[in-house]
């Protein structure tokens, strides 16, 4: 093995963590999405969750603001987690689907604030599971940054 060899190997090894830890953070966050959409949409009759006090998923999931332009917050996360799964499957490597990892990531963190905003000021609650969603999708921002920046360096 000459020193081309071993530096391309040690670039590939570079990549695979944060590209593995992106998939498995997409997969996370498709199966919380998943569960409240679910549960938005048979009703919320199962929700794990306290449904009094500050910690209120019931409260979150089924506000005024539980939907945005007649689609459910849960459907849309759901969505969003779909497709960040099918960008992250770590064989994705192709140079554009970075920037669209780290876009759409972008646009992810982005809707994230605006819910913690809306959860923390007009719904005065706290939902977990929710919770549990804006903290996959900041690490995924964080994982396909990672990634990107990684692949840079091959």
């Amino acid at each position: 093995m000459n020193l081309t060899e071993v530096d391309r190997d040690h670039a590939a090894d570079r990549t695979r963590i944060p590209a593995w830890s992106s998939f498995v953070l997409a997969l996370v966050g498709l199966g919380i999405s998943g569960y409240l959409a679910y549960e938005y949409l048979t009703g919320s009759e199962t929700l794990a969750c306290s449904d009094s006090g500050v910690v209120n998923c019931l409260k979150v999931t089924t506000s005024e603001w539980s939907v945005i332009a007649g689609v459910p917050v849960s459907v849309a996360g759901f969505g969003f987690f779909a497709a960040m799964t099918l960008l992250c499957f770590p064989v994705a490597v192709i140079g554009s689907m970075h920037l669209m990892r780290v876009s759409l990531s972008v646009v992810g963190v982005l809707m994230v604030a605006w819910l913690i905003f809306v959860e923390v000021a007009k719904v005065h609650a706290i939902c977990l599971w929710c919770t549990g969603v804006h903290a996959v999708t900041l690490l995924l921002l964080v994982t396909v940054i990672w990634w990107s920046r990684a692949g840079r360096r091959m």
